[in-house]
């Protein structure tokens, strides 16, 4: 891991008073980095706030964040060469890391939801989508939305690492996980609070880690 991704670790989880995570979030820093690295994506869900937060990461990883992440001039010749409006696409697009919010889907959650069971609306998305090397963060307040719980051990059969985002004492989700980041906090509307910089500084680590200096 580089040196500046330490210092952010370091100096978000101080700013948060959480810095009794240092450890877990460093350890889902690497291992998301070696899984994105090796092919993999980020696939995240979570129901309410939760999925709000969900579509936030995707959001913050999948263009640029702190960093514009520009194209290369060997990929933005490429876009030059061949597309119509290729200057202005290589002008404007930026490198994303592969990330897909399951909260997203109406169509296909409504379809679950309907045909099969509203618990199976993110696993049965889980298991079409996740593959091994993906990484899947579960993100539920409690620990135990049963529809994030039963995707999560869906990924994990799919050869996915499972971070869950939680509080309450981390819940079942927890348990299921590969990696659990708890915050030391009972209302919902806290553990939301301490989640927000908690996925902001994973999402500043993997740029930083990929396309910082």
């Amino acid at each position: 891991m580089k040196q500046s991704t330490e210092a952010m670790i370091e100096k978000v989880l101080s700013r948060n008073s959480l810095t009794y995570l240092s450890d877990t979030v460093r350890k889902a820093v690497d291992e998301s980095r070696k899984r994105v690295k090796a092919g993999g994506k980020v696939v995240v869900c979570g129901n309410g706030g939760s999925a709000a937060d969900g579509a936030h990461i995707v959001g913050e990883l999948m263009k640029g964040f702190l960093l514009e992440r520009k194209l290369s001039c060997a990929d933005a010749k490429k876009f030059e060469k061949s597309c119509v409006d290729g200057k202005k696409l290589a002008d404007s697009l930026q490198y994303g890391i592969p990330a897909v919010a399951l909260s997203g889907a109406e169509a296909i959650s409504t379809a679950i939801a309907n045909d099969v069971g509203g618990e199976m609306v993110f696993a049965q998305q889980a298991f079409a989508l996740t593959e091994k090397n993906d990484v899947f963060i579960g993100i539920s307040t409690s620990g135990n939305a049963e529809n994030v719980c039963l995707a999560m051990q869906t990924a994990t059969v799919k050869g996915a690492f499972c971070i869950a985002l939680c509080g309450k004492g981390g819940g079942k989700l927890a348990t299921l996980a590969d990696l659990s980041l708890v915050v030391d906090e009972k209302e919902t509307y806290l553990i939301q609070e301490k989640h927000l910089p908690l996925y902001h500084l994973y999402c500043m680590c993997l740029e930083n880690e990929f396309f910082g200096e």
